[in-house]
């Protein structure tokens, strides 16, 4: 399963951008405007400038952090199964240090919270512990991923979204998925008619996936 996940990795979307950043010998130009005080000050006291003083501009690429929502209220046995596990392990491949993943059926449980480190493989694990119960919360796994990603300092944000997308529970699925940065959505192939829908009326990125396989490139087609 991790064989499987590591092809294919997304490109890194986004303009870079210049910041200003504190001195580093490792790279960057001088900011003469941000370092001026401290040059001058240092020239006026015949002293050598202090380099903590000094700042750098820099390009800069924008990180992005993703949260997986894996749909587990159907039947969680081999194929979904398997195709939930190399898409969480593919999810970590592509945004090791900012990525979450989630489970739901009528609750939803968080497998890998955003915050905290966790080995690919245990992550892994605990996807292939999940069993298919329940009904289907989309709008309540959807806030969760905002929350998720909420504490990421990210600048592209995306919730990944693996499902049929028919919610059996009451809930505003468009106003959670609007009150998102960037939602990606991958259906099942032969069943993705309310992932189509649910992908237009909010502009959603939408593939579809038709097992373990084909996960890897599911998520870099979502992400590119």
């Amino acid at each position: 399963m991790l064989d499987v996940a590591r092809r294919g990795p997304a490109r890194r979307r986004g303009t870079g951008r210049i910041e200003s950043a504190p001195f580093d010998v490792a790279g960057g130009d001088l900011d003469f405007d941000a370092s001026s005080e401290a040059i001058v000050e240092a020239r006026a006291a015949a002293s050598a400038v202090d380099p903590e003083r000094l700042r750098i501009r820099r390009w800069v690429q924008p990180r992005t952090a993703l949260c997986l929502l894996v749909d587990r209220s159907g039947s969680m046995g081999g194929k979904p199964l398997a195709t939930s596990a190399v898409t969480a392990a593919a999810v970590a491949f592509r945004a090791p240090d900012d990525f979450s993943v989630v489970s739901f059926a009528k609750g939803s449980v968080v497998v890998k919270a955003q915050d905290v480190a966790a080995p690919v493989e245990v992550v892994v694990d605990g996807v292939l512990a999940l069993r298919g119960h329940g009904t289907t919360d989309v709008a309540g796994a959807l806030a969760v991923a905002g929350r998720q990603l909420g504490r990421s300092s990210a600048g592209r944000k995306v919730a990944i979204l693996l499902s049929d997308c028919r919610p059996t529970e009451a809930g505003d699925v468009l106003a959670a998925a609007g009150s998102l940065d960037e939602l990606a959505i991958i259906a099942p192939a032969g069943d993705a008619d309310a992932a189509t829908e649910l992908a237009r009326a909010v502009g959603a990125t939408l593939t579809t996936v038709t097992g373990p396989t084909d996960a890897a490139d599911a998520v870099s087609r979502v992400l590119e």
